[in-house]
């Protein structure tokens, strides 16, 4: 499987997915992984079609270098309807917490695929995550309990299939972790994922290698 992670921002620096990727251990085995941090100036169409599954774990910024937006009109060439054309094809996509904190008035087409309108967040907390169903995903994941930042959403997308929800006495009850269908395409929603701490988590570990697994067709 090949994998391509869209990651790095102002607020979500590279290296806190990079070290967590190192704690993984064998949980990667038969995934190949690329990274882009740069992606206005990187992606085209034809560059995200050499990956099965593209994880995208940045907000609306170019770089940690640039909180310029990665999404510009005549400028970047892979926003969010070449993506919809990549789910279409059969693909599967990832939107790892920061990737859930771009709002729908803002990029509609990028708010058709994850589905989801992000209010905002309270100050980092414990965020106890729950599994609320069983299926491919959950499988082997227990819930557990981070500090993080607990992401509030709104207008879920009605297709959503919620699998995992967080909560704080400071956010409430949130939408955590969901599945939709674009095409013949696989989306997966995942907010936790702002700590070091969460990606060290073994629980956090296998949902994430779970979703990857799924949006790739394999489970």
């Amino acid at each position: 499987m090949k994998v391509l992670f869209i990651a790095g921002d102002v607020w979500h620096p590279m290296e806190v997915i990079r070290r967590g990727l190192d704690s993984f251990g064998n949980k990667l085995d038969g995934i190949e992984m690329d990274f882009v941090e740069a992606a206005k100036d990187i992606l085209t169409p034809e560059f995200i079609r050499a990956y099965d599954v593209i994880v995208i774990a940045k907000g609306n910024a170019v770089a940690s270098f640039n909180s310029a937006p990665w999404y510009e009109d005549g400028v970047t060439e892979v926003r969010g309807e070449e993506f919809g054309d990549y789910l279409r094809e059969g693909h599967g996509m990832v939107f790892l917490h920061a990737a859930n904190c771009i709002g729908k008035d803002a990029l509609p087409a990028y708010y058709a695929l994850n589905g989801n309108w992000f209010i905002g967040h309270p100050l980092r907390c414990p965020v106890e995550y729950k599994v609320v169903k069983t299926n491919e995903l959950t499988e082997g994941v227990e819930d557990f309990t981070e500090r993080d930042e607990h992401y509030m959403l709104s207008d879920v997308a009605v297709d959503a299939d919620i699998f995992l929800e967080s909560r704080s006495p400071e956010g409430g009850v949130q939408a955590a972790g969901y599945t939709r269908r674009i095409g013949d395409g696989r989306v997966a929603v995942i907010t936790p994922g702002h700590t070091l701490a969460v990606w060290t988590n073994e629980n956090f570990q296998k949902l994430l290698v779970n979703a990857l697994h799924w949006a790739a067709g394999e489970k």
